[in-house]
């Protein structure tokens, strides 16, 4: 793809490169993005496991939450002015605001990454070193082991600001921080 084909939004970019309040600039017609070190990420179409998994997932994890945590999918985080990644899964504790299009660092509860072949590296090392760094104290990553979903849980160590992993779960989910949750991960995708 040349320069030429590029949309217009697209191209050029701003000289000092894209900022988190450049992501509320973008036209409507503009793929879902997020901004990562100052670099447009125009996200890939899902596959299925990705769409269903974060679905059924998201339901279950609001469930389990006390009710003055929300669960939005798909929204953004901004992290600083050139960071602004989008979780699959959020919970957070914020006020609603209809037309709100990201959230602070100090709002979010829990992340959780889908794994997808596309965002491998940017999921299982660029994106949780970046919410660690960030203060945010749990994340979870979500992964397809031999037609298995498997939840990687990590939570925040004071002493390093790392992640450190919490469990593997592979059949249930069972955890009490950031509060208390026992989810049947066989029912995430199939029937």
């Amino acid at each position: 793809m040349s320069a030429q084909s590029l949309p217009d939004w697209l191209w050029p970019a701003p000289p000092d490169g894209w900022t988190a309040d450049d992501l509320d600039r973008l036209p409507p017609s503009a793929p879902r993005t997020e901004l990562i070190d100052g670099a447009l990420i125009l996200k890939s179409p899902q596959t299925e496991f990705h769409s269903i998994v974060m679905r059924r997932l998201a339901n279950a994890i609001e469930l389990a939450a006390p009710h003055h945590l929300r669960v939005p999918a798909e929204m953004t985080i901004r992290l600083g002015e050139r960071q602004r990644p989008e979780p699959d899964i959020l919970v957070v504790d914020a006020p609603p605001k209809k037309q709100r299009t990201s959230y602070l660092p100090g709002e979010v509860v829990l992340v959780v990454e889908i794994v997808s072949p596309e965002s491998v590296a940017r999921d299982r090392e660029t994106k949780p070193l970046k919410y660690a760094h960030a203060g945010i104290r749990h994340f979870w990553r979500v992964e397809e082991e031999d037609d298995r979903t498997v939840v990687h849980a990590y939570e925040l160590d004071d002493t390093t600001g790392a992640y450190v992993a919490t469990g593997i779960h592979r059949d249930t989910l069972s955890v009490v921080v950031p509060f208390p949750m026992e989810i049947n991960l066989t029912t995430l995708y199939g029937r």
